[in-house]
This record gives structure tokens, sequence and C-alpha cells, in this order.
């Protein structure tokens, strides 16, 4: 990865937080729990999968720079959905997201350019270095923040549908 990529994906990593929490900006509990058509996740759901995520990709990218080789294991995002109470409030998970995201970019910023070139072995796609981290984590909170917008103007377009 060539610097001025590797700077842009960095920039994109540290706004994640605050276009998240755009995204959820005036939202109500019914509109934050409310199921979209497809399925989905709920916006709730999102903001508080967003933080565990970047809890793994903290321990990633430790691993990465500390260990030799590391092994990463892939989690199952939905059982951690199912088992660890996302219906809880999102304030929490959205300061834990900006406090995880500034230390791993204090960290980035930090790394040598012989450290960017480190890798291990991911459980589920093989071989994972720092040039797969970071495009990945950099685009999870806008991808999100995006999925977290499609719920919300789905709930309030039922919302409108359904006379009071």
């Amino acid at each position: 990865m060539d610097l001025e990529t590797r700077r842009a994906l960095l920039q994109r990593y540290r706004e994640g937080p605050a276009v998240v929490a755009a995204a959820l900006a005036g939202a109500t509990d019914a509109e934050l729990d409310a199921r979209p058509a497809d399925g989905g996740w709920t916006a709730r759901e999102v903001a508080i999968h967003l933080p565990d995520s970047e809890i793994n990709g903290a321990v990633r990218l430790r691993r990465l720079v500390a260990e030799d080789e590391p092994h990463i294991i892939g989690y199952d995002q939905e059982r951690w959905a199912e088992r660890l109470y996302y219906n809880r409030p999102i304030a929490a998970a959205l300061a834990a997201l900006t406090a995880i995201r500034g230390l791993n970019a204090e960290l980035l910023d930090a790394l040598t350019e012989e450290e960017w070139q480190r890798a291990g072995t991911h459980s589920e796609s093989g071989r994972y270095g720092l040039d797969t981290w970071l495009p990945t984590y950099a685009a999870h909170a806008h991808d999100h923040a995006d999925q977290i917008r499609r719920a919300l103007a789905e709930a309030r377009d039922q919302a409108v549908a359904v006379p009071a």
C-alpha cells in the first residue's frame, strides 16, 4: 500500500465515529429498534455491533504489530448480536467506538514502514496484514453508517405510512 493510499484510509478511519454519530442523530428509540423489512439488524444493533467489532480490530492490530506471524481469529458477529444484548442504550457504544478508534489511530501513526509490512494468518481468509486490516476497518464504520441511515429511513417511512 502506497503512502498516499494509507493516509487517505487513515483519515477515513478517523472520521468513522463522527459519520456514525451523524447517522444516528435525532433517532428515537422506536426508530432505533425498528427491524428492517429484510430482517437485517436494527439501527441500535448496528450501533452496538460497531464497538464490538472495534474491540476485535484493536486486538488484531496489536497482535499484528507485537507478535510474529500471529493467528488472527474470526468471530461470529451474528452470535455476538444474539448473546451480547444488542438492545442496550447506544451512548456508551458510541463513546467506546470513538475511544478505541482514537487509540488505534495513535498506534497506527507511530508505526514504522517495517511494521506496516507485518502480517499473520486469519482463520477464515488466510494472509492478513495491516494492508488488509486498514482498508477493512477504514470502510467499516462508513458502511454501517449507510446501513443505519437506511434502517432509520425505513422506520420513518413506516411511521408515516401508519396513521396515528
